[in-house]
């Protein structure tokens, strides 16, 4: 159950356009106190939305798909919300934030290419700041904790050890990569590229 709660949601504003993602704990959470719905990803009302009364009813005959359990409720896992007030718009520029790094990398350590859960990664200087390495997205990726402690304070030539990938601040929001590395629920796919293309037209 406690795997299923980590599972990843995309999540939507008002406006049907993707914000962020968060875990499925968090979704729930919301969904408990009114304030998203579950949107429907499959079947002949696809795209349809649940509050937490229909979506309790309808997971019961879900085809497939993880479940939440609780004393009294037996709920499936929501691949998407929609918030019920949040109307901001999607911003271009990317927040330097640790989850942010994660999605950019896709979650993968640049170091040895494994794809982890969030709890088993960590952010790497590339340069060391005992060595003039900034904060910057420029010079952070992500690592798994044997490879950041591998490579220690050392330099990538003195570590033998490069990101696979050179670094770089995003120009639109990084859950694009998500599905780009394989990552999340293909249903996020039809609300993912359609952002993306409005984002690289603006750019």
């Amino acid at each position: 159950m406690s795997a299923a709660l980590e599972m990843p949601v995309l999540v939507l504003n008002r406006y049907w356009q993707p914000v962020h993602t968060c875990s499925a704990r968090r979704a729930v959470h919301l969904l408990c106190l009114g304030h998203a719905q579950v949107v429907q990803v499959e079947g002949e009302e696809k795209f349809s939305t649940h509050d937490l009364c229909s979506w309790a009813g309808y997971s019961k005959d879900m085809p497939g798909g993880e479940m939440i359990h609780s004393v009294r409720l037996a709920l499936g896992v929501p691949k998407i919300i929609v918030l019920a007030i949040y109307d901001r718009l999607p911003r271009l520029e990317v927040k330097f934030t640790r989850r942010n790094v994660f999605l950019r990398d896709g979650f993968t350590c640049q170091y040895c290419t494994n794809v982890l859960p969030e709890t088993k990664l960590n952010l790497d200087h590339v340069i060391p700041r005992d060595k003039g390495g900034k904060t910057t997205w420029e010079n952070i990726v992500t690592s798994c904790v044997k490879c950041n402690t591998r490579k220690s304070n050392k330099l990538p030539h003195e570590a033998n050890m490069h990101p696979a990938g050179k670094p770089y601040a995003p120009r639109w929001r990084p859950l694009y990569g998500l599905r780009e590395n394989g990552l999340g629920d293909e249903s996020w796919e039809h609300f993912l590229h359609h952002e993306k293309k409005a984002a690289l037209k603006s750019a």
